[in-house]
């Protein structure tokens, strides 16, 4: 688990900033977090920290990153 802040979603993807000053673009999250938060339309997610839990499928030159899990701080 890793400490990201939410940013945005855009054009398709879950944008979040991390502790360490990386910014990864997620392309799927769990049905699971998506029930439990409206990171599409909720804008009051926006700069929220998060424990993160994701995996990294696809292949070298596609990456694909999927959030797992997400618990608030």
């Amino acid at each position: 688990m890793r400490t990201a802040a939410f940013k945005s979603y855009k054009n398709g993807y879950y944008n979040f900033w991390f502790e360490n000053g990386e910014e990864l673009a997620f392309e799927e999250v769990h049905p699971r977090v998506l029930k439990q938060y409206d990171l599409q339309n909720d804008e009051s997610l926006i700069d929220k920290d998060f424990r993160i839990t994701f995996i990294e499928d696809g292949d070298d030159e596609n990456p694909i990153y999927r959030v797992e899990s997400l618990k608030p701080l």
